[in-house]
């Protein structure tokens, strides 16, 4: 019998050490958790007004429904309404050089920017006028 020599395999380790990734992720946890204290939150200052002295007499209201659908109310009730022909009803409602208000009410729903297309379509149109309609809350007096 010939004795040689033992060959043993060793099988290799092919697995991936986390524990030095977990650590570094706790350290960034920690950093951030130490300087979110120090970071400034944007502060949005508002501009305060007061209730009018007296509201006036009449008024042209576009009402934007959540759906994106316009509508328009005036004295002579209220009148869907596409959006391309907003600005030939609402200058027909201000006859005579007439600066009649015109309040744009909306769904709390509604999306921001349909409010703000319907404020530029007025500006563009020179229609200097233009309010916004909100109901005051009953503890906010």
């Amino acid at each position: 019998m010939a004795t040689g020599p033992v060959k043993s395999r060793r099988k290799l380790l092919a697995e991936m050490n986390v524990v030095p990734y977990i650590d570094v992720m706790l350290v960034m946890v920690v950093i951030l958790m130490v300087a979110a204290p120090y970071v400034n939150p944007s502060m949005v200052d508002l501009p305060k007004v007061q209730k009018a002295a007296r509201q006036p007499d009449k008024v042209v209201q576009v009402i934007v429904m959540p759906d994106g659908r316009l509508s328009l109310k005036s004295e002579d009730g209220i009148k869907p309404i596409d959006f391309p022909s907003l600005v030939a009803e609402v200058e027909a409602q201000q006859k005579q050089g007439e600066q009649i208000p015109v309040v744009i009410a909306a769904d709390k729903t509604v999306a921001y920017e349909k409010v703000i297309d319907v404020m530029r379509q007025l500006q563009k149109a020179n229609i200097n006028r233009v309010g916004l309609s909100l109901e005051v809350e009953q503890g906010a007096r």
